[in-house]
C-alpha cells in the first residue's frame, strides 16, 4: 500500500459487505488514499496478469458518457463505454476511445509554472521517443502556486475576479459557483466551441418563446417513424452524438417496426446527411421558409385549417428561393403528413445564421403540427440532472464578446481559466488574445500547453481526466436524470494537482469569507457533500444506508441516476398561434460563395493533440492531418481548380489559404471548411497543422446571441500553389484519375 497507509486502516475505511468489494477495486471514498502504481512498485491489491477496471466519465466533450477503463499494473490500457450509464449504454465515440492519448501526451504541462506571456511552453520538434525533450521545466512548487492563487483572491475586489470555465467538469463549476455566491466575486462563465457551433442559446430561446420554458429540447429519434433534420448533425458532434446515434439505430430498426425515414436539410452533405434517405441541398438562409412551407403543405394535405404560424408563406416562392422544387416540397409534406410519428429537429448551421431563432421556432412548430410533444418519437424537455432546478446553458458568443470587452477595459484584474481555450476557440475577430492584455494577472489551469496557456502569467496544471475525481451532469440524451461520476484510474504521471484542491487550499490561506465558503479538506470531501443529498432520492439505480457505502456505489457504477422517466412535456398551447417570419437570413461580406464551417467529427475543438484522431480519416473525405476546403467539382472547374490546389479565401474578417478538396456533395454556391485544426500551440501533434476557419468569422449574431457562424460570404482566389492532402481514398477510384492511361 502507499503513504504509510496499512491494509488494516484501508479495510477499516472501506466498510463492510459490497462496499468493501467496490472500494477494493478502487471505487470508494478510501480509494483516494490508494496510489495506482506501476509494476515496479505494485500495490498489494494488484495481481500479475489480472486487469483492474475503473468506472469514470469521458471529458472529451460535455455530453457525460460513462467509461470503464481497463488498467494493468498501474497503467491505463483500454477505454470502453460503461454499459450501466443510461446515456451511452456501453458505447463510445472515437474521441472517447482516444482519451488515452491525452493521458500519455508527451507535451503535457508537468508542474506549476510562472510564465512570461507569449513564451513557448514546449518545443514542437522534440523527439517524442525521448523523455528529456525541451519542455518548460516547472519553476514553482505547489505551496507557492497555492499562495499565488490565495493572493489573487484576497488582494483584489470581488468584482475584479473572474472565472472562465469550459463545459466540463461540473463539480468544479459548482465549487466556483459556491465560492462566488459566498464571497461576491463574479459568477463563473462557461463556454465551449462546441456549444457555439451547436447554437444552444438559440435552441433554448426558441423553446422559451414557443413553450414558455427555456430548457433544452430532447428529440426522441429512436421512437419516430419520420425524421426531418434541419442542419442538426446529430450523428457527428451535435449535443450528445453517442446518445443520438443510438436513437438513429432505433429509427432504422426494421425487425420490430417499420424502418423509419430520415430527411436531412443542409447545403453540405455531412456524414449525418450521408445516412439519410434523402439529402436536401438547401440554399443557406432559407431553412425557416422551407420549414414553414412544409407546415402549410402538411396542413393542406390533411385538410385542416392552416395554423397562423404557417399562414404567411408561399410554397411557390419558397421553391424558387431555396433550390428545392415545389414538387419535392409537396412530396416531403406528404411523407410528414402521412406519418403518425413525425419529428423535426433544428440545429447546427441552420441556427448559426442571422435568422437562426426564426429557423428554430419554425422547425419546432412542425412538431406542434405533428402533435408529438410528450409522445414516443416526439419532443420533450430533457430530464434535469440530479440537484438541478433549471437548465444552465453556456454563454453565447455575444456574451463572450461582452466578457472580452470587460477584460479589454480593465474591469477584471484577475482571470482564472480552466477547461477552455478561448484564444483558439473564439473567432479571431473577437480579439480575445489582445483583450487579455487588459487583465493584470491571468492564471491558467491547463493540462495541455494550449494557446491560452501561452498568454497566461501562471500555468497550474490540472490532472488529466483519467487522473481526476468529479462528476458531470448529463443535460440531454437519456430519459432519466443522470449524474455521471469520475474517479482516477491511474496515479498522476506528473506533478499536477486537482484544480479543486488548489482552490480549496487557496481559500483556506486567503482566510475570512473565502475559508468559510470552502470548508473542505480536499476535493473528495467536497464531492461527498454534493452527492450526499442523493441518498434521499427515490427511484434511484442504487441505494445505501450510509454515505461511505453510497459513495462506494457511486464510484463503482460510475455515477447515479434515477430509474424513472424524468423527461418533461412542453406546453404547446401557443406554439402554432405565433406569427412566424419566412424571411431569409442576411449574409455578411461581398463574396459570391456561402461559407459553412463545420466541426470536425473526428477532432472537434480539442482533439488535435491526439495522433490517433489526426490519423483517423474524416468520414466523408478521408482526409487526415490537415485542413481542406470543400468545393463542388462544377465550381472548381469554372475556377480552374484541381484537388490540392491552394486557394486564398477572403471574408470581411480575415484571409486563409487552404488546399482544395473537390467534394460532389456540396452546393455549387457553397464552400465548407472543418473546424479543429490550425493550432499555434497545444502540443507537437497539433501546432502548425492546418488552418482555423474561425479566423474568417466576423462579429455577427442572431437574435438569441449565438454567433452567425454560417452567415458569411467569401471570395476565392487561385494562388498557383499546391499542397497534397493526405487521405485514405483513392483519387483514381473517386474521379477516375489515371484510368485508361497506357504505361
Amino acid at each position: 500500500m502507499s503513504n504509510k497507509f496499512s491494509r488494516r486502516d484501508f479495510l477499516k475505511l472501506a466498510g463492510v459487505g459490497a462496499a468493501t468489494t467496490a472500494i477494493l477495486t478502487g471505487c470508494g471514498p478510501a480509494s483516494r488514499f490508494v496510489k495506482r502504481e506501476p509494476y515496479m512498485q505494485m500495490p498489494e491489491y494488484t495481481y500479475n496478469g489480472l486487469s483492474t477496471y475503473y468506472a469514470t466519465t469521458c471529458r472529451e466533450c460535455a455530453a457525460g458518457c460513462g467509461l470503464v477503463v481497463r488498467t494493468s499494473q498501474g497503467r491505463a490500457l483500454k477505454v470502453e463505454g460503461n454499459a450501466n450509464n443510461p446515456l451511452n449504454l456501453g458505447k463510445t465515440c472515437a474521441r472517447g476511445q482516444a482519451t488515452l492519448q491525452g493521458l500519455y501526451n508527451p507535451n503535457r504541462v508537468r508542474g506549476p509554472i510562472k510564465h512570461t506571456r507569449g513564451e513557448r511552453l514546449y518545443t514542437a520538434d522534440a523527439n517524442p521517443f525521448q523523455d528529456e525533450f525541451a519542455d518548460a521545466t516547472p519553476n514553482m512548487d505547489w505551496d507557492a502556486a497555492t499562495q499565488a492563487v490565495a493572493d489573487a483572491l484576497k488582494n483584489h475586489k470581488p468584482e475584479e475576479i473572474a472565472f472562465l470555465m469550459g463545459m466540463a467538469p461540473d463539480h468544479l463549476f459548482d465549487l466556483v459557483t459556491d465560492l462566488a455566491a459566498a464571497t461576491g466575486i463574479n459568477a463563473p462563465v462557461r463556454f465551449g466551441a462546441l456549444s457555439m457551433f451547436e447554437s444552444r442559446a438559440t435552441l433554448s430561446q426558441a423553446a422559451e418563446n414557443l413553450f414558455g420554458h427555456g430548457g433544452l429540447p430532447l428529440f426522441d429519434v429512436g421512437g419516430a417513424e419520420v425524421v426531418f433534420s434541419f442542419g442538426a448533425n446529430f450523428l457527428e458532434t451535435w449535443l450528445s452524438p453517442v446518445s443520438y446515434t443510438r436513437g438513429f439505430a432505433g429509427l432504422r430498426e426494421a425487425k420490430t417496426k417499420q424502418r423509419g425515414t430520415f430527411i436531412q436539410f443542409e447545403s453540405r452533405m455531412s456524414s449525418t446527411a450521408g445516412k439519410a434517405d434523402e439529402w436536401m441541398p438547401i440554399r443557406p438562409g432559407t431553412e425557416a421558409m422551407v420549414a414553414l412551407a412544409i407546415g402549410k403543405l402538411v396542413s393542406d394535405a390533411r385538410g385542416i385549417t392552416v395554423p397562423h404560424a404557417f399562414s404567411d408563406v408561399d410554397p411557390v416562392v419558397v421553391a424558387s428561393r431555396s433550390g428545392i422544387a415545389l414538387a419535392t416540397l409537396q412530396h416531403l409534406a406528404g411523407i410528414f403528413a402521412n406519418s403518425t410519428a413525425a419529428l423535426a429537429i433544428p440545429g447546427g448551421a441552420a441556427l448559426g445564421q442571422s435568422n437562426g431563432l426564426a429557423v428554430a421556432e419554425a422547425v419546432l412548430a412542425l412538431n406542434a403540427l405533428a402533435e408529438n410533444f410528450g409522445r414516443h418519437g416526439g419532443v420533450f424537455f430533457s430530464a434535469l440532472a440530479p440537484n438541478q432546478t433549471e437548465y444552465q446553458r453556456p454563454a453565447s458568443a455575444r456574451e463572450m464578446q461582452e466578457f472580452a470587452q470587460k477584460m479589454a477595459d480593465g474591469k477584471f484584474k484577475v482571470l482564472f481559466v480552466h477547461g477552455v481555450n478561448p484564444v483558439f476557440e473564439l473567432p479571431a475577430s473577437l480579439d480575445f488574445k489582445n483583450a487579455l492584455k487588459g487583465v493584470e494577472q491571468v492564471i491558467s489551469f491547463a493540462t495541455f500547453p494550449d494557446e491560452t496557456a501561452f498568454e497566461s502569467d501562471y500555468v497550474f496544471p490540472d490532472h488529466h481526466s483519467l487522473e481526476s475525481w468529479g462528476y458531470q451532469r448529463v443535460v440531454t440524451g437519456p430519459a432519466q436524470s443522470v449524474l455521471s461520476g469520475a474517479q482516477p484510474v491511474v496515479s498522476p504521471f506528473y506533478d499536477t494537482r486537482a484544480t479543486a484542491d488548489v482552490l480549496i487550499a487557496a481559500a483556506q490561506l486567503a482566510g475570512g469569507e473565502f475559508a468559510t465558503a470552502l470548508p473542505f479538506t480536499d476535493e473528495v470531501e467536497f464531492l461527498r457533500s454534493k452527492i450526499a443529498p442523493l441518498m434521499e432520492e427515490k427511484q434511484s439505480f442504487f441505494s445505501a444506508p450510509d454515505l461511505n457505502t453510497f459513495t462506494a456505489y457511486f464510484q463503482q457504477y460510475g455515477g447515479w441516476w434515477k430509474t424513472s422517466d424524468g423527461r418533461r412535456v412542453p406546453n404547446t398551447s401557443n406554439a402554432l398561434g405565433r406569427e412566424m417570419s419566412p424571411a431569409e437570413a442576411k449574409f455578411a461580406g461581398e463574396g459570391e460563395f456561402f461559407f459553412v464551417p463545420f466541426v470536425s467529427p473526428t477532432m472537434a475543438e480539442a482533439g488535435a493533440n491526439k495522433p490517433w484522431l489526426q490519423e483517423l480519416p474524416d468520414p466523408t473525405t478521408t482526409v487526415m492531418w490537415n485542413t481542406w476546403v470543400e468545393i463542388n467539382p462544377v465550381t472548381a472547374e469554372e475556377l480552374g481548380l484541381l484537388d490540392d490546389d491552394i486557394v486564398k479565401i477572403t471574408s470581411e474578417a480575415g484571409v486563409l489559404e487552404v488546399p482544395v478538396y473537390r467534394y460532389p456533395a456540396i452546393r455549387p454556391d457553397t464552400i465548407a471548411i472543418p473546424f479543429g485544426q490550425g493550432h499555434t500551440a497545444y502540443s507537437r501533434y497539433a501546432e502548425g497543422r492546418g488552418k482555423n476557419p474561425a479566423d474568417l468569422l466576423g462579429q455577427h449574431f442572431n437574435e438569441a446571441g449565438d454567433l452567425a457562424f454560417a452567415g458569411m460570404k467569401v471570395k476565392i482566389e487561385k494562388t498557383g500553389k499546391q499542397q497534397p492532402l493526405s487521405r485514405l481514398e483513392s483519387i483514381m477510384g473517386v474521379y477516375g484519375v489515371g484510368l485508361g492511361e497506357e504505361k
